[in-house]
């Protein structure tokens, strides 16, 4: 029986790019703010571009918040972050002043950068990642393999076993994340073409 994945649209950013990468991969995926079908669903991904403050806002008025934490804490499936995604499993963020998922003990900050000649802000292009920890979301993804980035907010892990990634962009940030059931990425899988998909094999496959 082929598992499904729900794409939670909670009104924010790339839904689309994401479902048509997992469609290439043969995954049975749906965008889907239906509370029941999120529950149901084998794992979730949580996309999104945008602002931390909206995201949560919306997030509640579309009373999603206990289907997530039904699915992340209490049945505990896979679930995975792209971007504002794993930002919003932090506990709070500078952008908006706003409390998050609070899956994590981890806060997100606006990135400072001391050389604004040479690093701008949003961090946008291709990066290279360094591994932290042993993990499957990261087989057959060599060290410095490329991803692409577009943020201008960072998650600070408060607990060092929790970080998976890490990339240099003027100082070190954390750039993916595992815990227990709960993956997320700074960067965007569906734009990194081998690296991307071979990463997004691998949560599908967990």
């Amino acid at each position: 029986m082929k598992q499904t994945l729900a794409i939670v649209n909670y009104r924010m950013g790339n839904l689309n790019s994401v479902k048509r990468k997992l469609d290439r991969l043969k995954t049975t995926a749906s965008i889907t703010s239906n509370a029941r079908n999120i529950i149901k669903a084998d794992k979730i991904i949580l996309v999104g571009v945008g602002h931390f403050a909206k995201a949560m806002k919306n997030i509640k008025e579309l009373n999603l918040l206990d289907a997530l934490n039904e699915v992340a804490l209490i049945k505990k499936k896979p679930v995975f972050g792209i971007c504002l995604g794993m930002q919003l499993m932090a506990k709070d963020s500078e952008e908006g002043k706003a409390e998050g998922l609070g899956w994590l003990d981890a806060n997100v900050k606006k990135m400072q950068v001391d050389d604004t000649l040479k690093f701008k802000i949003p961090h946008t292009g291709w990066n290279k990642i360094t591994h932290v920890k042993k993990s499957h979301l990261m087989k057959g993804i060599p060290e410095s393999s490329e991803f692409y980035f577009v943020h201008s907010y960072c998650l600070k892990s408060n607990e060092a076993s929790n970080i998976l990634n890490e990339t240099e962009y003027c100082f070190k940030f954390t750039s993916a994340i595992e815990k227990d059931n709960i993956f997320g990425v700074q960067y965007h899988p569906e734009k990194s073409h081998d690296a991307g998909e071979a990463l997004l094999k691998n949560f599908i496959s967990l």
